[in-house]
């Protein structure tokens, strides 16, 4: 998935993303119930998929790939 960014916006996005991980995994902390769970489960795992994604973009951008 090459999203055509630099490495700075890369480095940007990959910053916010890790920080939307980390409010994620806070809700999750703080939540009851099944549902809720699951919901934040599943976002968590798209974004650490999405942060996968981006980290490759960035290390093949720097090899010069």
């Amino acid at each position: 998935m090459a999203s055509g960014l630099s490495i700075p916006e890369l480095d940007d996005r990959i910053a916010v993303i890790r920080d939307n991980i980390r409010q994620l995994v806070e809700q999750a902390a703080a939540q009851s119930g099944a549902g809720d769970e699951a919901r934040t489960s599943d976002r968590i795992a798209d974004q650490t998929r999405e942060l996968e994604e981006l980290l490759k973009e960035r290390e093949d951008l720097k090899k010069g790939n």
